[in-house]
């Protein structure tokens, strides 16, 4: 019934425009982990009221399957400020429209009533105790983009087999309810609350469990740029800094306001590097701030970049920012427990494509460190299952700028992440020591971890699958590379197929997935390099590291082998020219 997609679609076949229509209608845009994430736009292979509706009436009666107490208790429903003007499409009329299903099946529903970042709707869950929770956004996708992220009872986002229930109940209830349509019904319902007020109160009380050094912050000269690159970030940002005692950052004026047209930006991604950071190095020169943070534009994920001495900035890169804040958080931990004993139960986590930093310093300090699949809907979900056990999980990150620094929110965190990282760089201003000086001590002191990251475009299902049976059909049938370049392969694990080289059954010990590509060579020069499918954008994604143990500081010499090992890489198992691969442009 939006008038904007029917017309659409009603002119296409007027036209008789099969081509169009086969686009808009082909087929169904999949639910999968990471929910829904697609252009907004008529048909079901988009984003739109009708799909939004069939969406959360089949959530809706997957979960009265599952939760006997699902009227009494209720879910949570938030959203960014995403807004499609040719389709009719928003976040907010999304957001809107699912409060709308679920309150007309007598489904209490807190819908927040502004924008709001993504880690908010997890905290909401946890803190309320809710069935469930749903964030109407798509992080930091182009600006015709939205999604529709889901989050379970335990606050962490759904893993399978809920999506594949999901997904089921949504085939099973197409046709809209009767009041579908009406969401100005939800606004005289006793079943609507708005827990904005509650939980803007109670999560920045909650953060300040993390806040270790409030008379540093109070007192510290350093001064910070902020920029929220037209999202939701640039309030609660303040407001975190303000529950850390810390003077407000320096807001990036052009880009603090939300704005669906991130008129300022190519991509809203501060992942992509320099280019997002234009305005922020500008205002930083200006205002003498030595530090940046910045945040995607639903505030989940966390950039920071450094002033050097030379007068350059230095982005660093989520590995680096991983291993910063895991030496930060892990010190404060030990100051505040003189217990030798405690360090038992503790615990850090990180995704298996990230740098195992943490690793290194998990065995040389004592706590415990483990791996998950990519992503951090497998990170939340361990960290609860081991909190459930009385474990403490302090951090967990994945090298996509995504970091856990606080047990209250089990999914990515760009707001308290801002927050720690300001109080931790005020501290070593006290010590005289820059982030990017530490960070280097951390690497002096554990090893250096060398690792580079990029990835190629394609935009064909076809090519990729081609790829990947290329790699594991490399020498004749079944049989994976030896060598790439001059670099022999001493070890093979594909968790597309459960293949795992260095294992005496050869069957991989984390989870495997049939519907997603990722192979991980080990090198007999000691690097790792794994190449895996995105789940949320038309990318195949490479992750490489060289590590090497405390006492070894040629660094150069590091780098250089690396880079020879990433060029091989592409030259070899990518072959870009002959798939017709797109670089990652800067």
């Amino acid at each position: 019934q939006n008038p904007k997609t029917s017309t659409t679609v009603k002119q296409l076949v007027a036209e008789g425009n099969a081509g169009e229509l086969q686009k808009y209608f082909g087929s169904r845009m999949e639910f999968g982990t990471a929910g829904l994430r697609a252009a907004m736009g008529a048909g079901i292979s988009h984003m739109n009221d009708l799909t939004i509706i069939q969406t959360t009436q089949g959530f809706c009666r997957y979960l009265e399957k599952n939760f006997s107490d699902l009227k009494k208790r209720g879910v949570v429903i938030g959203f960014d400020a995403r807004a499609h003007l040719s389709s009719g499409g928003s976040s907010k009329r999304f957001a809107r429209l699912a409060a709308n299903t679920f309150i007309s099946q007598g489904v209490p529903v807190y819908l927040f009533s502004d924008v709001t970042p993504t880690p908010f709707v997890p905290y909401t869950v946890t803190h309320l105790k809710l069935c469930a929770g749903i964030m109407v956004t798509a992080s930091h996708n182009p600006k015709q983009d939205n999604g529709y992220k889901v989050y379970w009872e335990n606050g962490a986002q759904i893993i399978s087999p809920h999506d594949k229930g999901i997904s089921q109940a949504i085939e099973e209830n197409q046709e809209p309810w009767p009041q579908a349509w009406d969401d100005k019904l939800i606004d005289s319902s006793l079943l609507l609350h708005d827990p904005y007020a509650t939980v803007n109160k109670e999560y920045f009380k909650d953060i300040q469990k993390q806040c270790f050094h409030r008379n540093i912050n109070k007192e510290t000269n350093l001064k910070f740029v902020h920029t929220s690159v037209h999202g939701v970030g640039h309030k609660f940002v303040q407001l975190a800094f303000k529950a850390f005692d810390l003077s407000p950052p320096f807001a990036v004026p052009e880009q603090k306001d939300p704005d669906p047209e991130f008129p300022t930006v190519k991509y809203p991604n501060p992942e992509e590097g320099k280019g997002v950071l234009t305005l922020s190095f500008a205002l930083a020169e200006k205002d003498g701030a030595k530090i940046i943070l910045a945040n995607d534009p639903d505030a989940d994920r966390l950039a920071v970049a450094e002033k050097q001495e030379s007068g350059e900035w230095k982005v660093f890169s989520g590995n680096e920012l991983g291993a910063l804040l895991g030496w930060w958080i892990f010190t404060c931990w030990k100051n505040c427990n003189r217990d030798t004993c405690a360090i038992k139960d503790v615990y850090m986590l990180s995704s298996t494509v990230s740098s195992k930093i943490l690793r290194a310093i998990a065995l040389k300090e004592g706590f415990h460190f483990e791996e998950t699949l990519t992503g951090f809907k497998w990170m939340g979900n361990r960290a609860k299952q081991l909190m459930d056990q009385g474990k403490a999980v302090l951090f967990a990150f994945e090298e996509a700028i995504g970091y856990m620094c606080c047990p209250a929110v089990l999914d990515k965190d760009g707001v308290s992440a801002a927050a720690i990282t300001a109080e931790m760089a005020s501290f070593l201003a006290t010590r005289n020591l820059s982030l990017s000086q530490q960070l280097k001590a951390v690497y002096h002191e554990y090893g250096f971890h060398i690792t580079k990251a990029s990835y190629f475009i394609c935009h064909d299902p076809k090519i990729i699958q081609q790829l990947f049976d290329n790699l594991r059909n490399f020498d004749g049938k079944n049989t994976y590379p030896k060598s790439c370049g001059r670099f022999k392969v001493s070890g093979i694990r594909d968790l597309t197929t459960g293949y795992d080289s260095s294992q005496p059954d050869r069957k991989a010990i984390l989870p495997t997935s049939k519907s997603s590509q990722m192979i991980t060579f080990t090198f007999a020069n000691g690097g790792v390099a794994t190449m895996r499918t995105s789940g949320t954008e038309p990318k195949i994604k490479y992750y490489s590291e060289l590590c090497a143990p405390p006492g070894n500081s040629d660094v150069e010499q590091l780098k250089k082998e690396l880079d020879e090992l990433v060029n091989a890489l592409e030259k070899h198992f990518f072959q870009p020219e002959k798939n017709n691969l797109q670089r990652k442009t800067e």
